[in-house]
């Protein structure tokens, strides 16, 4: 549901406005275009010696507050490990896809067993609350590295798009799955109401670049940053992953939550673009 920045493909928060994600998802929930990498190993990097942490950093390309603070400044230091190893942002993008689906795929396969009481929750809540999280800190630090070693590429940049697509429904369905084993009665039109405003981020976040992106709320305040946490990918999971840990028959709250939050800004950003189509603008 939210939304991530990148540029090869980095993570991108959930955003709502005018600003490039910095991870990968950007306003919504899903991947923000990235511009992507290049051959493994071939790192044309514009600096004069090796890229350091704080450089990877600041090619980040904003985010909300969690993003920034949290998963942008582990992707910096995932990108510098991995330009030492001498490996392409398209690594990373894979990365990323691998350790996000195959979290989800466990969420799914567990939760029966988690709901009637045959496995303890607390291991695979913690496992999806530190395993999403790394997935979307590799999710930033491939548009990080693509950009400060000059790796990056319009194929890069689709593969990134395409491996957050991946990671974010195989999400989606294990929260679904979730809230459907603790809740049988769950109604089939929730959960699809669920993925369908989940799949907005995706789009969102894709048009959050070139002469469509626009911010409904362009204030940088901090209460307004902390308001904003729902739209922020990284926040997002987090709170997802501390469900799944310490409370799984909330999961179907969760998904209810997000459902409302996602079509409220939705309907908010038809209603923003139509004002403004009018304006002429």
């Amino acid at each position: 549901m939210s939304s991530r920045p990148s540029d090869h493909g980095a993570g991108r928060p959930l955003t709502e406005g005018g600003h490039p994600p910095a991870a990968r998802t950007a306003d919504g929930s899903g991947p923000a275009p990235s511009a992507a990498a290049g051959p493994s190993g071939t790192s044309r990097t514009p600096f004069g010696g090796t890229p350091t942490a704080a450089d990877y950093y600041a090619a980040n390309r904003g985010g909300g507050l969690f993003s920034e603070g949290i998963s942008q400044r582990i992707g910096a230091r995932i990108a510098v490990a991995a330009h030492r190893r001498h490996l392409s942002p398209t690594v990373l993008s894979i990365l990323n896809l691998g350790l996000g689906c195959l979290v989800s795929f466990i969420v799914i396969g567990t939760a029966g067993p988690v709901a009637d009481g045959s496995l303890w929750a607390a291991p695979i809540g913690l496992l999806a609350l530190i395993g999403w999280q790394l997935a979307y800190a590799f999710d930033c630090s491939d548009g990080q590295l693509a950009r400060v070693t000059g790796q990056s590429s319009s194929a890069g940049g689709r593969l990134d798009v395409l491996c957050d697509v991946a990671v974010q429904c195989s999400l989606v369905a294990a929260l679904s799955a979730t809230a459907k084993a603790q809740e049988p009665d769950t109604p089939a039109w929730l959960l699809a109401a669920f993925a369908a405003t989940w799949m907005v981020n995706l789009v969102t976040s894709v048009m959050q670049t070139g002469t469509q992106a626009a911010s409904m709320v362009t204030s940088t305040s901090f209460p307004v940053r902390v308001a904003k946490l729902v739209r922020d990918y990284g926040a997002v999971i987090a709170l997802a992953g501390v469900v799944l840990t310490v409370a799984p028959q909330w999961a179907v709250w969760f998904v209810a939550l997000f459902t409302l939050i996602n079509g409220g800004f939705l309907a908010a950003s038809i209603a923003f673009a139509g004002r403004a189509s009018l304006k002429g603008s």
